[in-house]
C-alpha cells in the first residue's frame, strides 16, 4: 500500500483519536498553550480589523500559533478534499442509511452528501435560514460557553474541567435533539 492510499483511506478511531489527543500534551509541554479553535477567530479579527473595542484590544501576536494552527487545518482540509479523495462509499450503518433515505438523502459516496451540501440547497430559502440561524446559534453558543467543542471536549476533559464536562454533555444532547427532533422538520 502506498502512502497516498494510506492517507486517503479511513483511519480507525484508535489512530485518529490518539493523534488528536496527543495535541493536548504537545501544546502544554512545549508551549504552555491550550488547544482550541474558536479563539482563533478573535485573534484573526484583532489582527485584521482595527478597532478600539476592548474585546479585540490585546496583543494578538502572542496567539499567532493559534491562527497558524487553524490555517494548517484549513490547508490540510483543502489538500485532503482535492488530492486525497477516498473513492469508497462512507461506512455508515444500514439503519442510518435508511433514516437518511427517509429524509431524501441517497448519495453516500462522499463526506458531504450533495442533497444537503449543494449550492442549490444552500441558496434555497430553507438553506439560507438554516445557515443563518445555525451560524448564529453556533457563534452565540461558542461565545457564551467560552469555547468550542475542541476546546471543551478535547482540552477541557483532559484537564478534568467540570465546565468542559458540562459543555460536552450539552454538545451531545444538542446533537441528539437536532438529529431526532429538529432535522426531520427542516430538511
Amino acid at each position: 500500500m502506498n502512502p497516498i492510499e494510506i492517507l486517503s483511506g479511513p483511519w480507525p478511531w484508535y489512530v485518529g483519536g490518539v493523534l488528536v489527543a496527543l495535541m493536548v500534551p504537545v501544546l502544554l509541554i512545549f508551549g504552555n498553550k491550550q488547544f482550541g479553535i474558536s479563539s482563533s477567530l478573535r485573534h484573526f479579527c484583532a489582527a485584521c480589523i482595527p478597532t478600539k473595542a476592548e474585546y479585540f484590544n490585546y496583543n494578538w501576536k502572542d496567539h499567532l500559533w493559534n491562527i497558524q494552527l487553524v490555517a494548517g487545518i484549513a490547508i490540510g482540509g483543502f489538500i485532503a478534499s482535492h488530492w486525497l479523495d477516498n473513492p469508497a462509499d462512507i461506512a455508515i450503518s444500514e439503519n442510518t442509511k435508511v433514516a437518511l433515505r427517509d429524509l431524501g438523502i441517497t448519495d453516500f459516496s462522499g463526506y458531504l452528501p450533495e442533497q444537503v451540501f449543494s449550492w442549490e440547497h444552500l441558496m434555497s430559502l430553507n438553506g439560507i435560514l438554516v445557515m443563518v440561524v445555525g451560524g448564529f446559534l453556533v457563534g452565540f453558543g461558542t461565545r457564551y460557553s467560552n469555547g468550542c467543542t475542541s476546546g471543551h471536549s478535547i482540552m477541557g476533559l483532559s484537564l478534568l474541567s467540570l465546565s468542559g464536562l458540562v459543555a460536552t454533555i450539552g454538545f451531545f444532547v444538542g446533537g441528539l435533539v437536532m438529529t431526532h427532533f429538529i432535522f426531520p422538520f427542516i430538511f
